[in-house]
């Protein structure tokens, strides 16, 4: 995600409009998560959804990033290796088909948002391809699915193909859909896939001061 695309575009004034009353902007360093995801060691970064740079995605809600200490470093084993969450209103029907759309949207925006600023060639930016299937359902998923992001690194302006690992999860009582994304350019047998992973077998759907 785009640690570096966020300082453009995150922090830029954003209202949101109902009837004829602006609210505040979103301060996502404020925001008060109402579950558990650690924050420890980790960098973060918090937005709406729907997400301004990939405004195709349909749903609503947060979105909740962990950046690895070396995810920006292209020396770092750690490099383009962190973990977002998005926190859906309501219960979406999510399979493959979703998971890939969805994803290249979101990198398509990410890339977007660099061509200038970062002054890539056109000849340079393809259009992302995503490829996912649906894996052995992890403890405590809805589902689960795994697969590799064809795309453009805006930073190092090279193709590289990011893995990825996919959980959805449902909570008792709430009508919230959790969809938690893995991503590294390492392979999933990578020493960095055990924090990436040790997020989420963490995750509590409730915060830690009411567990």
């Amino acid at each position: 995600m785009l640690k570096n695309v966020l300082l453009l575009v995150i922090f830029l004034p954003a209202y949101t409009l109902l009837a004829q009353d602006a609210k505040p902007a979103f301060d996502g360093h404020a925001w008060q998560a109402p579950y558990s995801l650690s924050m420890d060691g980790w960098g973060i970064e918090r937005f709406l959804i729907p997400i301004e740079f990939a405004p195709g995605i349909k749903y609503s809600g947060i979105e909740d990033v962990r950046f690895t200490k070396g995810w920006g470093e292209a020396t770092s084993n750690e490099y383009w290796s962190y973990a977002f969450l998005w926190y859906l209103d309501g219960k979406p029907v999510i399979n493959e088909r979703d998971v890939e759309k969805n994803l290249a949207m979101y990198y398509d925006g990410l890339i977007g948002r660099n061509v200038e600023p970062r002054k890539i060639p056109a000849d340079l930016v393809k259009p992302t391809k995503v490829t996912v299937k649906k894996i052995a359902t992890h403890k405590g998923d809805l589902s689960t699915f795994s697969g590799t992001i064809d795309m453009l690194d805006y930073m190092q302006q090279k193709p590289v193909t990011l893995n990825c690992i996919v959980h959805q999860k449902l909570c008792d009582g709430q009508n919230k859909t959790f969809v938690f994304h893995e991503i590294s350019l390492r392979p999933l047998t990578d020493s960095v896939w055990t924090a990436l992973n040790t997020l989420w077998t963490d995750f509590d759907c409730k915060p830690k001061a009411v567990r």
